[in-house]
């Protein structure tokens, strides 16, 4: 079943084309990443999901029976605003009873909410006091307040230092087994360890979208490394002509190249360091990380 599906949406500035007739579905109980560099149109894709901004062309529908669907949707902007005075549990107290619920209401879900996102030491404390990573999870609290069906977060993790990163990474984990989760970000790495669902976007086009693994699959290749015990330029030569090498990049005593077949090329590279007796001090394969599938797609 599908939270929400977007159809031939697009966005227009005067003379900028921000977002070009893109289309797609968003799964219930999926964390889905939408993922691009900056620029490439994820905010403003964000916004008109989230109903603050008006498409140009395009549609986006969903199971509710109102037009208006801003009520299913819980959103994080990238740069959250907070009155920093309140306490945290006065502050979501507050964003219930504005999304519409009851003082009584708001007040049981804010504790709920407290608790999930692990905030319980600082709810009596100004926000002002807090740092950005107890900011950035008071956010996500603050989206989840009204028990949304789909919760939209604009680079969650961007503006945080590496510790308030793993804090929200964490968070986003777990929120999985509650909501459906759609986020934005240009950090791919972090995007590969929590999401079920890639949406790559780029120069306001979706190019590339789907089950993350059946992604990685379809553009998937392999990645050889070898280390040397001299300069890895003296090993070019031999290895350029070779058709089953290909993108090869040398970075001072490692060499690192792609190839098609990682079994039955490996068993070719363990062989010509037998015959011609290289000095290899260490051999690595690896997979794609999905930063480097982008970049192929990209390419493509």
């Amino acid at each position: 079943m599908n939270v929400l599906e977007v159809a031939s949406l697009e966005k227009r500035y005067k003379e900028k084309h921000a977002v070009k007739n893109i289309s797609f579905k968003l799964k219930q109980g999926a964390s889905t990443a939408l993922l691009g560099p900056n620029g490439a149109g994820k905010t403003t894709t964000l916004k008109m999901l989230a109903g603050l901004i008006k498409p140009t062309g395009g549609r986006i529908t969903t199971s509710e029976p109102s037009k208006d669907i801003r009520g299913m949707i819980g959103y994080l902007p990238q740069y959250p605003s907070f009155f920093e005075w309140m306490t945290g549990k006065e502050f979501l107290i507050f964003s219930g009873e504005i999304s519409g619920m009851t003082r009584g209401n708001s007040q049981q879900r804010a504790d709920e909410l407290i608790t999930l996102v692990g905030l319980q030491d600082g709810k009596g404390r100004k926000i002002g006091q807090y740092s950005g990573g107890m900011k950035q999870r008071l956010g996500i609290a603050q989206a989840l307040i009204h028990n949304p069906r789909l919760v939209i977060l604009d680079e969650p993790v961007s503006a945080l230092d590496p510790f308030g990163r793993r804090e929200v990474l964490e968070l986003l984990r777990m929120l999985k087994k509650e909501t459906t989760i759609l986020f934005s970000t240009h950090i791919l790495n972090d995007a590969e360890q929590i999401c079920d669902e890639v949406l790559f976007l780029h120069e306001g086009r979706l190019i590339e979208q789907g089950e993350l693994r059946e992604v990685k699959a379809r553009h998937q290749s392999s990645r050889l490394t070898l280390h040397f015990s001299e300069d890895s330029k003296t090993f070019i030569p031999f290895l350029t002509e070779k058709d089953w090498i290909h993108d090869m990049i040398s970075n001072g005593y490692q060499l690192s190249f792609k190839v098609s077949d990682l079994d039955r090329d490996r068993a070719r590279i363990f062989a010509l360091i037998s015959e011609n007796g290289w000095g290899v001090t260490k051999f690595d394969s690896s997979e794609q990380s999905l930063e480097e599938v982008f970049m192929e797609v990209v390419k493509e």
